[in-house]
């Protein structure tokens, strides 16, 4: 597994960085050598904060975790991120094997070009694929995020499902 480690107001020592390299090696197993990592190190105040995504052929896999000592913030995260492929596992199984879907990949980007605005503080691009409910709900909790914005290859609309309350979802859907 590829490994890339980013700094954003920290400096980190040799030893964290070979740490880093040696336990998301360890998570490099499950996947095969395409894979990639990012671990992004930042600090804010007195805490420190790891966001680890790693991106293996069309699923990724994201955590993010804040503390006092970057490392025991970095064990959670993998705790975290081990937790969402058991999680996970049957269903990735299930939706590669039968190949009903259409096979994407979720690749965001951060527009660094556009003037700042008042109510807006990150602006982020991703390209729109093809696919069904159950898809963009898988693709929204391995994310870990509390929505997820997709191109419906039913109805061939965008639409959004959400996290509501009790474990269940919602779903927007757009009209013309």
């Amino acid at each position: 597994m590829n490994i890339q480690i980013i700094t954003k107001n920290y400096k980190a020592s040799e030893k964290l960085q070979s740490n880093i390299e040696k336990k998301f090696e360890k998570l490099g197993k499950y996947f095969n050598d395409d894979a990639s990592a990012t671990i992004v190190l930042s600090r804010f105040r007195d805490a420190s904060k790891i966001e680890a995504t790693i991106q293996a052929k069309k699923n990724i896999f994201r955590a993010e975790e804040v503390s006092d000592n970057i490392y025991e913030a970095m064990d959670i995260a993998i705790a975290k991120l081990s937790n969402q492929m058991s999680k996970f596992k049957g269903k990735l199984e299930t939706r590669y094997q039968k190949n009903d879907s259409l096979k994407f990949e979720f690749i965001p980007e951060i527009d660094d070009d556009v003037e700042e605005e008042t109510l807006v503080v990150k602006r982020k691009q991703f390209e729109l694929e093809p696919m069904v409910a159950e898809e963009a709900i898988l693709q929204m909790e391995m994310l870990g995020h509390d929505f997820f914005v997709y191109f419906d290859m039913d109805t061939e609309s965008v639409n959004v499902v959400y996290k509501r309350k009790g474990n269940a979802y919602g779903l927007i859907e757009t009209v013309r």
